[in-house]
């Protein structure tokens, strides 16, 4: 339907139409570079149609010699029809079997159109020369039987691969006929044929051939059409697949970097369901939603890895060389991680940790682990000698069990939790920097002859945790390992995001050149499986596609409708954009047959008039209605795309537009213009008064003088007339096969039945195509002949409709997954970067390049929940805790722009000021907001300081929200026994770098002075406190935020430094003070996150990093604090 109301006025909206023009898809594989492999296509598609007009051909040369010998009182004069006919149909074949050379035909294309040509010009000659030997030796006065039948050889059978010289070889066939009947018969044999010489005998003749050119013609731009959409939708589909493959790989990739593929597999299946149902509009809660995926590793290896003197290293370099380093050092860790098959878990600024033996049961892995670490020592030894720097590694590995896998439903990390982690981590923290620490259970594990093995530190022997499970510890000096350089690396297995250059990821020339390679080959495959035929066995019952279960004749029935009768009806339901072609080929042969009427007409009728008068009026209604948008598309629309349309040319688009996609008034419009030219056809008959006619023919027989011709009708016109008919019946697009098949048949039979019963006096008295023959047997066969012949050519359009039809189903399948993956990969970066850096990633971080940005604002937060144990119980719980954080943190990250960074055990870290609009410096270009999109701060740096007033917001919903799960948890009496414990935070702010690092995995962290302090502050903090440095709570008593000074505190590496308490009620509200700065949101929604499900809306788009939340009562509403 047009734009805008037809009461109003309307736009023409051509693109759809115009992509089923012959013009637009041939310029489509030109542009795509198709057409060399477009014409080998079509060369095995006409070898297709060859073979099924061997069978045509070899069918009708036996049909019609055994009619002659049948039916023949006379067979001694018959045998040289059969042996002439016999004989041609060998040559014809013989001269077109060279067409199967493909070799030869692929170097002399130019041999199909020469063999077509003498194969047509063979079986003209064969029937002319018959009818003038018999006239010459036998005395019989014969007309011609095949010109029907050889045009429409020529057109729809004959590989002819260029349509012109189909049409010209068409017309010349004609020309043949009509000279040869028009100089030859017409002189010789005037008794029969005088009226030829008559004017409009001659044109009625030379209108039959057009009619017959047209009809031909229309067979072949139509098939034309379809073959070309179906080869581009191939292209298309192969196109998709290759990008889907590699998208399921690359996500693959990234989902195994971050995950053990239990897990991983499970999460990309959520992921994707979870889209797909929120495009649907539907609420879904997942498994993921409320439930942890825990699982429990015994016999495991975890291997903590510190750099000493990261704090002076984090403060005092610039972001780029630090993001340097640390991408080196990581990368050069990843690699080795990698050759020691030793599962990196992740790194938080100075601290990596992985664990051996987790994703697969390994009986080395301790010695894999302490291999890895003696290589990691290797390694920054070696990188703080090329970069001077004062740096090492103090390692710890513990052997023992742990539980592993992801909480939350934000920023989805793996981990490992349990004692033997925090042993661990506590060997690490005692060792020694430039050794590896390990406990008596690795060391139990361990191939010991290759190693060198000395007592542990004595601050490990007086370490509480130690002490109280009696784990003695070792030093490792040296062992087997020896460090390859990680410069062989293979970055391969690296994660790179890669795609074809449709789909929006950039990718390296090599990656274009491999894709392209990988492409073209798959391409050329498919090409060459694409089925031609519902007649070959092996194609028809073959390869569609790669998978077996899209077999084509898995789908469709012997008459060519799909098995599923809703893909049958989306089928029939489409769109006829070619609709106008039928309507004009319609007309055209209406309008012919109108003038065959009246020509051969004597005393026409009142009514007749008056219902040719009709049929000629809903013609040109019809193609004056399908033709209108077209003009004015041709007219104006093309030139001015934005032309508006007045009422009536509305009206007509919609009425045509209607028409298109409606079937019923299709083939109601179809039943009704074949009606009519069978009307015509039928006032042709009745005019005829076979009384007259009868006694007419009887008394020129007894008295010799000349019978009228224009007396009746001409039978063997009505019988072209008739072939003509029933082929144009056949040809209508968008048709249902079977209603045109079931049309075909009934105009077969009612024709037939008039020709052998009420009008068999006529035709058994016209001139027969053989001697000794019955008339009415020639008329019968022409007509059976030509419609077995326009069947079996609509099977093969109708055929390649379905196939045309159920690739671009399958197409839409393909790239409705490609999108999905493409969906999920983004909401997997999202749950791994920041929302601004995922397009960098994507774009440039994939070809393993570095991104940092520094900010001189940005306020970091450290919370952890204290005394929590590491049981399998205590993580459910923990699980709910940080699912209640993360949803808390969906309104937060939408409106003040807080980015969750990690969860590290027990702790959640986050930030806020991450904002890529604020950086000061960032290593690549990156789309920035405009001033009315830069979040809820201004541009100058006091107006940044407000990140400070919203981290301190949220910390405080964080720990309302931990007392609402209290209060829940406690109502549970299965719960009451477990104690949560208390929550300790700490806030800093300052200058922040950040920048994505590592090589196996993307890893987004931050660095700087008010990281190192934000951490310090939740390290010395007390519960259920908000710790602040002295920086922090300047800025929050400007925002009216009481905070009460503690003291001088001592912070590792800063000494002794002013510390200072967020004041908080009872109630846990802010305690307030006169303001001197209001903060750009001055209604603060507090959002108690632990409510019912009913409470959250899922965002539209789960890649996006927005969530809305109802007007539920439950929510409070804390204002003007």
């Amino acid at each position: 339907m047009p734009p805008i109301s037809y009461r109003r006025g309307c736009f023409i909206n051509y693109s759809k139409e115009k992509m089923w023009e012959p013009g637009y898809l041939k310029a489509k594989c030109k542009e795509l570079g198709l057409e060399d492999q477009f014409q080998l296509y079509q060369i095995r598609l006409w070898k297709s149609y060859l073979s099924v007009f061997y069978f045509l051909h070899i069918l009708v040369t036996v049909s019609h010699c055994t009619l002659l010998l049948t039916t023949s009182t006379h067979v001694e004069i018959i045998y040289f029809d059969v042996g002439l006919y016999i004989g041609s149909a060998v040559i014809i074949l013989s001269i077109l079997s060279i067409n199967f050379c493909d070799a030869f035909i692929a170097d002399h294309t130019w041999m199909m159109f020469l063999s077509s040509m003498l194969a047509a010009l063979t079986l003209v000659l064969t029937d002319l020369f018959q009818t003038f030997y018999h006239k010459t030796f036998t005395n019989w006065t014969l007309g011609s039987f095949y010109d029907t039948y050889i045009i429409f050889m020529i057109y729809m059978f004959l590989p002819i691969h260029f349509i012109f010289g189909a049409v010209a070889l068409g017309l010349l066939i004609s020309g043949i006929y009509i000279v040869y009947f028009l100089i030859f018969e017409g002189l010789r044999f005037t008794l029969i044929f005088s009226d030829i010489f008559h004017f409009t005998g001659l044109w009625v003749d030379i209108l039959h051939y057009l009619c017959l050119n047209m009809v031909g013609l229309f067979f072949r731009v139509m098939n034309g059409i379809v073959v070309r959409s179906s080869f581009l939708d191939r292209h298309q589909y192969v196109k998709e697949e290759l990008w889907l493959r590699n998208a399921r790989l690359q996500e693959k990739l990234l989902l195994d970097s971050i995950l053990p593929k239990a897990i991983s597999q499970h999460l990309q299946r959520e992921i994707q369901n979870r889209i797909s149902l929120a495009k649907k509009g539907m609420r879904h809660f997942s498994v993921l939603d409320r439930s942890m995926t825990i699982q429990v590793h015994p016999d495991v290896s975890i291997l903590y890895a510190d750099v000493v003197n990261y704090t002076h290293l984090t403060t005092t370099l610039t972001v780029e060389r630090l993001v340097t380093i640390l991408h080196d050092l990581y990368r050069r860790f990843d690699v080795a991680a990698s050759r020691y098959q030793v599962q990196r878990i992740k790194f938080l600024g100075d601290c990596y940790y992985c664990v051996a033996g987790l994703v697969e049961p390994d009986p080395d892995h301790a010695d894999n682990c302490v291999a890895l670490g003696l290589c990691m020592i290797a390694e920054i030894q070696d990188l703080r000698d090329i970069q001077a720097l004062d740096i090492n590694m103090r390692i710890g590995v513990h052997s023992g069990n742990l539980f592993a896998g992801i909480i939350g439903q934000a920023k989805l990390q793996y981990d490992v939790w349990g004692l033997d982690v925090t042993i661990a981590n506590v060997l690490e923290s005692t060792g020694v920097p430039g050794f590896v620490h390990i406990s008596g259970a690795t060391l139990s594990n361990l191939d010991l002859p290759d190693y060198v093995i000395i007592d542990g530190p004595e601050r490990a022997v007086d370490h509480p945790l130690l002490k109280k499970y009696k784990i003695k510890t070792y030093i490792v000096e040296s062992g087997p390992s020896s460090r390859e350089s990680s410069d062989s690396f293979d970055y391969g297995r690296t994660l790179s995001v890669i795609s074809i250059t449709s789909r929006p990821f950039h990718h390296t020339r090599q990656e274009d050149a491999n894709l392209d390679a990988i492409f073209n080959a798959e391409l050329n495959e498919e090409f060459r499986k694409m089925p031609v035929s519902p007649y070959n066995i092996k194609d028809f019952y073959g390869n569609i596609g790669k998978n077996e279960q899209s077999k084509l004749h898995e789908k469709v029935t012997f008459f060519l409708t799909f098995r599923d009768m809703d893909l049958e009806k989306d089928y029939l339901g489409q769109t006829d954009f070619m609709f106008k072609y039928n309507i004009l080929l319609v007309c055209m042969i209406g309008l012919s047959l109108l003038f065959v009427q009246i020509t051969y007409g004597e005393g026409l009728c009142l009514l007749c008039a008056s219902l040719d008068g009709f049929v000629i009026f809903s013609l040109f209604l019809f193609t004056f209605i399908s033709w209108y948008k077209k003009v004015c598309w041709w007219r104006i629309g093309r030139r001015n795309p934005g032309h508006v349309y007045n009422r009536f040319s509305c009206f007509i688009f919609y009425v045509y537009e209607s028409i298109q996609r409606s079937l019923l008034i299709r083939i109601c419009i179809y039943l009704f213009v074949t009606a009519s030219n069978c009307l015509v056809v039928a006032i042709i008959l009745f005019n005829c008064d076979r009384s007259a006619y009868i006694l007419g023919k009887i008394e020129s027989k007894i008295f010799h003088y000349e019978e009228k011709s224009s007396m009746c009708f001409q039978p063997w016109l009505v019988t072209n007339v008739a072939a003509i008919m029933i082929s144009m019946a056949i040809t209508f697009t968008r048709i249902p096969f079977l209603v045109k098949t079931l049309v075909v048949v009934v105009q077969t039979v009612t024709y037939l039945l008039l020709v052998f019963t009420v009008y068999d006096f006529n035709y058994r008295h016209s001139v027969s195509s053989n001697p000794f023959l019955a008339a009415e047997y020639a008329h019968g066969l022409l007509i059976l002949i030509t419609a077995v012949t326009a069947y079996l050519k609509e099977r093969q359009i109708e055929f390649a409709n379905k196939v045309n039809f159920s690739w671009q189903k399958e197409l839409e399948g393909k790239e409705r997954d490609a999108h999905l993956t493409n969906q999920s990969i983004v909401v997997l970066l999202n749950n791994i970067l920041p929302s601004h850096v995922v397009e960098m990633y994507l774009n440039s971080l994939a070809k393993h390049e570095l991104y940092y940005e520094n900010y001189q604002m940005v306020s970091v937060m450290f919370a952890m929940l204290m005394h929590f144990q590491m049981d399998l119980e205590n993580l459910r719980i923990l699980n709910e805790i940080i699912t209640e954080f993360d949803i808390l943190l969906l309104y937060y990250k939408e409106y003040f722009v807080v980015e969750k960074i990690k969860v590290v055990g027990c702790t959640y870290m986050a930030a806020c000021g991450l904002d890529v609009s604020f950086a000061d410096s960032i290593s690549k270009p990156v789309k920035r907001e405009s001033e009315e999109f830069r979040g809820s701060f201004g541009g100058n740096h006091k107006d940044l300081e407000e990140v400070v007033y919203v981290l301190a917001s949220f910390a405080l919903d964080m720990m309302r929200t931990l007392e609402g799960f209290k209060t829940t948890y406690k109502s549970v009496a299965a719960m009451r026994s477990h104690s949560i414990g208390a929550i300790s935070i700490g806030i800093s702010s300052g200058e922040v770098m950040a920048g994505i690092v590592g090589a196996s995995q993307p890893h987004y962290d931050i660095w700087g002075n008010a990281v190192n302090m934000a951490s310090r502050m939740q390290s010395t903090g007390l519960a259920d406190t908000i710790q602040v440095t002295e920086e922090s709570a300047l800025i929050l008593e400007e925002f009216g935020i009481k905070c009460n000074y503690r003291g001088l505190t001592y912070v590792k590496g800063r000494g002794k430094i002013p510390t200072y308490m967020v004041d908080i009620s009872k109630e846990y509200d802010f305690t307030v003070k006169p303001q001197r700065r209001k903060p750009s949101h001055e209604q603060r929604s507090t959002i108690l996150s632990y409510l019912p499900y009913d409470a959250v809306d899922i965002p539209n788009e789960l890649g996006s990093d927005t969530i809305s939340f109802s007007n539920n009562p439950k929510f409070k509403d804390y204002s003007s604090i």
